[in-house]
């Protein structure tokens, strides 16, 4: 039993609302525990300038992540560092393994993670609530777009799958999932994993904190991702509802 009560292989309580904020055509507040981030994606119809010289641009996704000042005590200074410059690249790479951009066709997406209180998975639950708010911003094109001539844009070619994260780790030498604050700051190895919802790996991110770990820890490890994964992924689902077009 962990210090919160959960099993080893059990998330935090899942929170979604989607349509948080009206600004942005996909807008999620999405929760883990006391981990709350704010995802919302903007669509600009142009491609980045290296894009434009290419004979067939496609469209382009990308993100920013940010904790906002009062999301940690003490606070956190309102300045870019290294590790959100790291976590956005994550989250943008994230996204993109799943989006054919020739489907998009020549737009931009910006999905923008706003972190208002961090206990723990902060990166991971951006990639889950992002892809989220860049499904909605997505389904919003064909009836909030002016498409070109002769275009029939098809949101179920945009995406070849779902994509979401989540942590895992060892804590007093068990494996255990989605690990907050607390467990984080003490775990012996820390991982972030991203997948597909159909099961492919996407991304690994795996580090010995305090122990060296064995293939078994490992796998272990990965097969706790993977059960968190699909419960991640059907709270995705769940979440769109019947115009889930994946």
């Amino acid at each position: 039993m962990r210090h919160d009560s959960r099993q080893p292989d059990q998330l935090r309580p899942i929170k979604v609302e989607r349509g948080y904020t009206k600004a942005t055509p996909g807008s999620i507040l999405i929760s883990a525990g006391d981990t709350v981030v704010l995802c919302t994606a903007s669509l600009d119809d142009s491609v980045p300038p290296w894009k434009k010289h290419e004979e067939n641009p496609g469209g382009w996704v990308t993100a920013e992540y940010n904790m906002l000042p009062g999301s940690t005590s003490p606070r956190k200074k309102r300045r870019a560092d290294g590790r959100s410059s790291e976590i956005q690249r994550l989250i943008g790479r994230s996204l993109r393994a799943v989006v054919d951009f020739d489907a998009l066709g020549p737009r931009t997406i910006t999905v923008d993670c706003d972190v208002l209180q961090a206990d723990g998975g902060t990166r991971t639950l951006s990639i889950t609530g992002g892809f989220l708010a860049l499904l909605d911003t997505v389904l919003s094109i064909p009836d909030t777009c002016e498409l070109a001539e002769g275009e029939i844009f098809d949101p179920k070619k945009v995406f070849s799958n779902s994509v979401a994260a989540v942590s895992v780790g060892v804590v007093n030498n068990q494996p255990v999932l989605d690990l907050d604050y607390i467990e984080d700051s003490t775990a012996g190895v820390d991982m972030n994993v991203v997948m597909t919802g159909s099961g492919d790996f996407v991304e690994v991110q795996g580090t010995a904190e305090g122990q060296i770990f064995d293939r078994g820890l490992l796998d272990a490890q990965l097969e706790l991702a993977t059960s968190g994964i699909q419960q991640l992924s059907a709270i995705q689902k769940e979440c769109i509802g019947e115009v889930w077009p994946i």
